[in-house]
């Protein structure tokens, strides 16, 4: 997804605070080195910050470590981990900060790899340090905690830099499974004439996964699915797949694609109770071995009633895609989980008489997990007048980059083009508000489902 808008000077500095946390060193340093084993950025100063006392040594073998998990092939990425360095700082605290900027080159991208509380603190504090040109600030998902709170982050942040100097980091975005959606849509000219409510009945975005809890509670316990996934995640995906065709993908015409198909969605009916539905995982069987509920998880506030499994239900009120249900659902600890964007296709006006068999609807289904893309058809079955379904399959190779590695990339380059524009978190906050309302007032019951289970019986295959 290469752009062609002008770029500003190449960042001279990646500054990471929060640089002990699991963050950084799971997906932050990994993706950073299968960035660098491309061949790029090899002039980049990389420094860690962290309110911890951490000798250089010891900070470059955890980057050198990082670095090794991700098996790239290229350069050797370890002349940046060997220059790299670590400067101890309070991210909340002014001085600190100010400290830690003049210290290093400019200009700077600095990452928060910090809590959304320890977020909004930071950028508070960086109010007085006199930020250098071209600086960049990448963040975190969740943008606020609502509509209100990410419209005051935006007016916070756009004191310190320009709105395209902001990156709101969702790293689906970096995905190459995702980003395909652009090329299967645009560069093909069988598929995007179809692709409007006057042929398709239903769009389902799937992200449904086998993991568990997996000690994060802190952060997901306050969150739950829909905060977690469908309301960042999930509806970027669905942005994407019901764009209006952009002139180009720079930054601009990119993020103006997506938040328009954001504007423009509204829940289902305009009705939260029967649009929406949760559920939160009971003790089961999952991969072999036996999981506790999730109430009995550590860290777990049972009273918080957090769902693990959410669906809902929108509508995109735009020419293309009026009547189409568009429809959001993700879970954890489900039993062979699905991750993929299914376009169901209406039926055909007529069948002939003497035609028969099986027949399903035709669905294109766009792989999330893996890199898969699938037409499922009906062909005849031997018989000439009798059909059956078929699926043709093709296999799309992986990205060169992980997911991470994508998105500083961009970020290093100087392009907003995978980051989420201002507008577009607050849009996405105005989508789920209904339905957080309606959950948080008890008007939609919290179902149950055996982790390892596909989810409670009944809900929408």
């Amino acid at each position: 997804m290469a752009g062609h808008e002008p770029r500003d000077p190449a960042v001279r500095t990646l500054l990471i605070l929060g640089a002990a946390g699991d963050l950084t060193a799971r997906l932050l340093l990994p993706g950073l080195g299968t960035l660098l084993a491309e061949g790029d950025h090899g002039h980049l100063e990389l420094v860690g910050s962290d309110r911890g006392d951490l000798a250089d040594d010891a900070w470059r073998e955890r980057v050198r470590r990082a670095f090794a998990t991700a098996d790239a092939a290229g350069p050797d990425p370890s002349a940046v981990a060997e220059r790299s360095r670590y400067l101890r700082a309070d991210a909340a605290d002014a001085a600190d900060l100010g400290r830690v900027i003049d210290a290093v080159q400019a200009p700077v991208a600095i990452y928060f790899a910090l809590p959304p509380a320890i977020t909004r603190q930071a950028c508070a504090a960086l109010c007085d340090v006199a930020l250098p040109d071209g600086t960049r600030l990448v963040m975190e998902k969740p943008f606020g905690s609502d509509r209100e709170s990410a419209e005051a982050l935006n007016r916070l942040v756009t004191r310190l830099v320009p709105e395209d100097h902001v990156h709101r980091v969702d790293h689906f975005l970096g995905m190459s499974t995702v980003l395909n959606i652009v090329a299967t849509r645009f560069a093909n000219r069988m598929i995007e004439p179809i692709l409007s409510n006057e042929h398709v009945a239903g769009v389902d975005i799937i992200f449904d996964e086998s993991l568990a809890l997996e000690g994060r509670a802190g952060y997901y316990d306050g969150a739950g699915a829909l905060i977690d996934m469908l309301q960042s995640h999930l509806l970027q995906v669905m942005a994407l797949t019901a764009m209006e065709p952009p002139p180009s993908l720079d930054a601009a015409d990119l993020r103006d694609g997506k938040t328009q198909v954001l504007r423009a969605t509204r829940v289902w009916g305009g009705d939260p109770v029967r649009a929406s539905r949760r559920a939160r995982y009971t003790a089961g069987e999952l991969d072999g071995r036996r999981r506790p509920a999730y109430v009995d998880e550590q860290g777990v506030a049972p009273e918080r009633q957090t769902e693990t499994l959410a669906l809902v239900e929108l509508a995109v009120d735009t020419w293309r895609w009026a009547g189409v249900p568009f429809r959001l659902r993700s879970g954890k600890a489900i039993g062979a989980p699905r991750q993929e964007v299914v376009i169901t296709l209406k039926n055909p006006p007529q069948v002939p008489v003497g035609l028969t068999g099986h027949r399903q609807p035709d669905r294109l289904r766009l792989g999330l997990g893996a890199h898969r893309l699938a037409l499922d058809l009906n062909v005849n079955g031997g018989d000439p007048f009798t059909v059956r379904p078929v699926t043709l399959e093709g296999v799309y190779g992986p990205g060169e980059l992980l997911e991470y590695g994508q998105v500083l990339r961009a970020v290093l380059d100087g392009s907003a083009q995978l980051s989420v524009r201002g507008d577009a978190a607050v849009e996405s906050w105005r989508i789920v508000e209904p339905v957080l309302a309606a959950w948080h007032a008890h008007e939609v019951p919290l179902e149950d489902y055996p982790a390892g289970s596909q989810g409670p019986p009944g809900w929408p295959a």
